[in-house]
C-alpha cells in the first residue's frame, strides 16, 4: 500500500513538474528562476515609429534603438503585434507599446508579465510626442511630465446643448478623482528635471516664424524650445480646440496637480496605470515633446485639418504644424532622455 502510494505521489509531481504548477519559490511560469531571467535596467517605452527602425525618418523610438539596443537580441511578445516586439541590449530595453490607451496598456501589461525578463529593479522612460498647451508650451519643448490625467473619465457636453455658452463642458464628479489621475514619484521627477532643465533644445526658423504670426505679441509664443514641467492629459482621440482645452484645464485643477497642464497624448495614463499596478511607479519616468499646439491657428478648422484628403494638405509647405518641426522634436525628447538614461545607468537620479 505505502508502495503504491509513494510511486503515485511520484506520479504527480512529475506530472507538475512537466506542467511548471510545482515550480520552485522564486521563480516564475516553466519554473524559470529570478537569476535566468534577462535583468533590465532601463525600459524605454516610445509608442510608435514612423517606418523602420533605423535608416528612414526617425519617430518615437528611432533615436533610442540607434544609441542603446541597436545589434541587441529581439524578442517577440506573446498576444500582442509583431511590431510591439522587445529590443534589449546590455541591460536596456526598448519596446513600441502601440498608440491609444486600450493597445498601449494591453502590450505593456503583456511585456511586463513575460517571465523571461526581470524588470524589477528596472527605471522606466515613457516617450513619446504630444500637443502642448496654448500659452505654456511652444513646438520643440520636452516636458518632463509630474502627473497624468484622464481626459475620457468624467461627463462631457457638447456645447451645442448646453443652456449657458461655457468654454468648459466637463462636469467634475468626486467619484472619478482616484481612477482620473496618477501623480509620479514627485522626489524622482524633480530630481530628474533639475538634472535636464537646461538642456539646450532645437528649433526650426518655419516653426519659430509659424508660432510668431500665430500668435502675435505674446511673449510665451516666442521663444526657443525649452524643457519644462507639466501635467499631461490623455485622451482617446486627437482633439484640438478652444472647449477641449479649456476642459483640460479644469480636470489637472480639479485634481490638484502640482504643475500647470502641459500636454495632450493617448497612451500616458494608460500606461502609467500598468506600471503602478505592476509597482514600478517609484522608478517611472515621462517625457513628451511638442509637435504641435492643442488649439486651431492660422485660419484652420476641423474640417481644414481632419477632412477627406487632410494627409495630402498636411505635406504642404505652408503647412506649419507637425510636419517641420516632428523631426528637430524627435531629436530634442531623445538629447532630453540621453541625459536621464546615461545618469541612471551611472548609479543616478
Amino acid at each position: 500500500m505505502k508502495k503504491r502510494l509513494l510511486i503515485a505521489v511520484l506520479a504527480i509531481l512529475a506530472i507538475c513538474a512537466l506542467a511548471g504548477v510545482c515550480a520552485p519559490a522564486g521563480s516564475g511560469s516553466g519554473g524559470k528562476k529570478r537569476q535566468d531571467k534577462v535583468q533590465i535596467k532601463v525600459l524605454i517605452l516610445p509608442k510608435f515609429e514612423v517606418g523602420q527602425m533605423t535608416g528612414d525618418t526617425a519617430g518615437e523610438a528611432q533615436y533610442y534603438y540607434e544609441a542603446y539596443v541597436r545589434g541587441g537580441e529581439e524578442y517577440t511578445i506573446a498576444g500582442v503585434p509583431d511590431s510591439s516586439r522587445l529590443y534589449v541590449k546590455d541591460g536596456i530595453a526598448l519596446y513600441l507599446t502601440g498608440m491609444g490607451k486600450v493597445d498601449s496598456a494591453l502590450n505593456t501589461a503583456m511585456l511586463l508579465s513575460d517571465d523571461r525578463f526581470d524588470f524589477s529593479n528596472a527605471y522606466v522612460l515613457s516617450t513619446g510626442c504630444a500637443g502642448s498647451a496654448v500659452g505654456y508650451g511652444v513646438m520643440g519643448d520636452v516636458f518632463v511630465l509630474t502627473a497624468t490625467v484622464d481626459y475620457d473619465l468624467g461627463h462631457h457636453a457638447d456645447p451645442r446643448e448646453m443652456k449657458e455658452v461655457k468654454d468648459v463642458t466637463w462636469f467634475h464628479e468626486n467619484d472619478h478623482d482616484n481612477l482620473s489621475v496618477v501623480k509620479l514619484n514627485a522626489d524622482l521627477t524633480g530630481r530628474v528635471y533639475d538634472l535636464v532643465k537646461d538642456v539646450k533644445l532645437e528649433t526650426t526658423e518655419k516653426t519659430r516664424r509659424y508660432m510668431r504670426d500665430a500668435f502675435a505679441g505674446e511673449a510665451w509664443a516666442d521663444r526657443e524650445p525649452q524643457v519644462l514641467r507639466g501635467t499631461g492629459v490623455t485622451g482617446d482621440n486627437f482633439w484640438k480646440g478652444r472647449y477641449d482645452h479649456a476642459n483640460a484645464l479644469a480636470k489637472v485643477e480639479a485634481y490638484g496637480c502640482a504643475d500647470p497642464f502641459a500636454t495632450t497624448e493617448m497612451e500616458d495614463m494608460a500606461v502609467t496605470k500598468v506600471i503602478q499596478r505592476f509597482g514600478l511607479l517609484d522608478r517611472y519616468i515621462i517625457l513628451r515633446d511638442s509637435v504641435n499646439i492643442d488649439i486651431f491657428m492660422d485660419g484652420d478648422s476641423p474640417e481644414t485639418l481632419w477632412d477627406a484628403g487632410f494627409e495630402e494638405r498636411a505635406t504642404r509647405d505652408d503647412q506649419g504644424e507637425v510636419l517641420d518641426i516632428f523631426d528637430t522634436a524627435m531629436r530634442n525628447n531623445f538629447k532630453v532622455g540621453k541625459v536621464i538614461i546615461d545618469a541612471i545607468l551611472s548609479g543616478e537620479p
